[in-house]
C-alpha cells in the first residue's frame, strides 16, 4: 500500500508541476479556445490574470507532493482545483473528462491513504 501511495503521490505531483509550470513558461502550446462557454471561460480566466494564481498553487502543491512534505496540505489545496476541473469538463468540455477522472482518482486515493491526517475535520 505504501508503494502505491508513493506512486500516486509522484504521478499527481508531476502532473501538477508540469501543468502549473506551463502557466508561466508556455512550453506546451495551448490550442485556440473552443467555441461557446468553454472558450469564454478560458478568455476570462486568461484576461483576468487568475490563471497565474491557479498555476502558482498547482506548482506549489505539485512540488509538495513530489518532495513528500506537507502532503495533506497539498492534497487539500488540489481538492478544490480538481473539483473545478471535473465540473468544467462535465459541463463545458467533455473531451478532457477521462484525464480529469484519472486525476480525481489519484487525489481520492491520496486522501484515503492520508485519512488519519484528515480525521479531525471529518468527525461529526
Amino acid at each position: 500500500m505504501k508503494t502505491l501511495t508513493v506512486i500516486a503521490r509522484v504521478l499527481l505531483g508531476l502532473i501538477f508541476v508540469v501543468f502549473g509550470s506551463n502557466f508561466f513558461l508556455n512550453f506546451i502550446p495551448m490550442p485556440p479556445p473552443p467555441p461557446g462557454l468553454a472558450g469564454d471561460y478560458f478568455k476570462v480566466f486568461a484576461a483576468s490574470g487568475y490563471m497565474y494564481v491557479v498555476g502558482a498553487m498547482q506548482l506549489l502543491s505539485g512540488l509538495l507532493l513530489l518532495i513528500g512534505r506537507f502532503v495533506p496540505l497539498a492534497v487539500t489545496i488540489l481538492a478544490a482545483m480538481i473539483f473545478n476541473i471535473l465540473v468544467f469538463h462535465i459541463l463545458m468540455n467533455p473531451e478532457g473528462l477521462p484525464m480529469a477522472i484519472v486525476v480525481a482518482v489519484l487525489e481520492l486515493f491520496l486522501v484515503w491513504s492520508y485519512r488519519d491526517r484528515f480525521a479531525g475535520i471529518l468527525r461529526p
